[in-house]
């Protein structure tokens, strides 16, 4: 598995906008049942994560999107696109873009929201 050290497309040059392309060596088919299936997909995103059981929306074999919601104040909504395009390499390209809605701020693991002081 290897990034890609890519600017984002500029949809995803907002504050509120993560994205990750990721190479994988499995195939694309093999990648989708990982995300689209629910059995397979509780390994790594778990339905408790999930606003809403099922998809959003989906493209069968491209493109799913999951709603989740923070546990935690301000409890953030946010909607997870997962595409699947073929890789340069034969395996996949994963592409993930989370987005945050409702104006919540991203911040750190360590933001413990104090403000900081500059010096002149």
């Amino acid at each position: 598995m290897s990034e890609r050290a890519n600017d984002p497309p500029e949809d995803t040059q907002d504050e509120a906008v993560i994205a990750l392309e990721v190479e994988l060596d499995a195939p694309p088919e093999k990648v989708w049942r990982a995300i689209a299936i629910a059995d397979f997909r509780e390994r790594w995103l778990p339905q408790a994560d999930l606003a809403e059981p099922e998809p959003v929306a989906s493209i069968p074999g491209v493109e799913v999107q999951y709603r989740m919601r923070e546990d935690g104040a301000p409890f953030a909504d946010s909607l997870v696109t997962i595409r699947i395009e073929p890789g340069r390499r034969g395996g996949a390209l994963l592409r993930i873009v989370h987005r945050i809605e409702g104006g919540a701020r991203l911040t750190s693991a360590n933001d413990n929201l104090r403000p900081v002081s500059m010096a002149a």
